[in-house]
């Protein structure tokens, strides 16, 4: 796999703000053959789908862990350019991929997606963890996801359920903050984005999202991944994921093959040069 076009002003973001735009980091090739295996997740959902409308407008649902039972997605993560892209951000020496997630908002969806931090509701530890946010549509800014620059350094938050707002049982964790009431008091961005660009963020930043109030459905597929610090964490209280024991040990990596290990940086690597191209994937 050819090295990723990621700059150091990219990677200098990230670290700064816990999450940086780039542009252009998935091939048309890749976006077809995602598109794809959507359209068969929607039509085969699994048992983990939940449908948080909660009697609003519209539709705003999600589905995890596509991987695990079609083969469209194991083979995006194990083959497709994210795990290259998240290793680098983080500047990791290795990658796990942790899990995948699809989020589909229909038109004039009015539910939004509440204000939280990801990695509380994860079995993992670790700094080097994120997610890739991949949009299948184009997304006007006013219906992108936000997220609070810098609040990946905050402490860590109680979880709750998204379908009823009920919090996780016996985290021992403080509620998150009213960022809604107070966005005056946060520096909050945002990102008008098209089909190929991604969104990398550190798991502990505090995001949420705006309703689609435009015409056209969102389609994302997040993809989560660990970099060389992460282990796997048995949490207090309710944890989301995984949703099966793996089998590891506490303070184990998560290599297995539930969490299989994605990339490695090459020994000798050279730096990136601007005018590197990406590999295109032959479908």
């Amino acid at each position: 796999m050819d090295p990723m076009q990621i700059t150091e002003a990219e990677r200098s973001t990230y670290e700064r703000d816990g999450v940086v735009c780039v542009r252009d980091a998935f091939s048309p090739s890749w976006l077809a053959f995602l598109a794809d295996a959507v359209e068969e997740a929607i039509a085969s959902p699994g048992p983990h789908l939940d449908d948080v409308t909660r009697g609003g407008s519209g539709r705003f649902f999600d589905d995890i862990e596509l991987s695990l039972r079609l083969s469209k997605f194991r083979r995006f993560a194990l083959e497709s350019p994210a795990g290259q892209i998240a290793g680098r951000i983080m500047g990791a020496s290795r990658v796990n991929f942790f899990y995948d997630q699809l989020l589909v908002k229909e038109p004039g969806t009015s539910e939004r997606t509440p204000w939280h931090q990801d990695q509380p509701y994860w079995a993992v530890s670790g700094y080097q963890v994120c997610s890739i946010w991949l949009p299948l549509d184009p997304v006007p800014e006013e219906v992108s996801v936000e997220y609070v620059c810098g609040s990946h350094q905050w402490p860590e938050f109680s979880r709750y359920h998204f379908v009823d707002g009920s919090p996780y049982a016996g985290t021992g964790l403080p509620p998150p903050p009213d960022i809604e009431t107070n966005r005056h008091k946060y520096k909050i961005t945002r990102f008008a984005m098209q089909p190929g660009d991604c969104l990398v963020f550190q798991a502990m930043i505090v995001h949420g999202a705006p309703g689609n109030t435009g015409r056209h459905r969102r389609r994302a597929l997040a993809t989560r991944w660990a970099g060389d610090d992460a282990r796997y964490c048995r949490r207090p209280g309710e944890v989301a994921i995984p949703t099966e024991d793996p089998g590891l040990i506490h303070g184990e990596r998560l290599d297995c093959e539930r969490f299989p290990l994605v990339w490695t940086l090459d020994e000798g690597a050279q730096p990136v040069l601007p005018n590197q191209k990406r590999k295109e994937p032959a479908f």
